[in-house]
């Protein structure tokens, strides 16, 4: 287990701080499986935040829990430029 060196009310303040931008993301599937995406965060709830992805197919929508991002099985990096 992953010891926590921050807390959740941090997360959703930094998350929130990054609605309207454009972001990197890597997603820890497990088993070695890494998914990366670029995308705009749309919206901050409570618990959870939403992400648009623009993929070659169309759109996507994920969303992703704060407590995910406080785990490290989601990181989220903003896009300078």
């Amino acid at each position: 287990m992953r010891k926590v060196t921050t807390d959740i009310k941090k997360v959703i303040a930094e998350i929130s701080a990054l609605k309207g931008q454009s972001v990197k993301m890597q997603i820890n599937k497990g088993r070695k499986r890494i998914e990366k995406y670029e995308g705009i965060i749309e919206n901050v709830y409570p618990s959870i935040f939403t992400v648009l992805v623009y993929d070659p197919d169309g759109e996507k929508h994920f969303s992703f829990s704060h407590s995910e991002v406080l785990c490290g099985d989601v990181k989220v990096q903003k896009i300078n430029g």
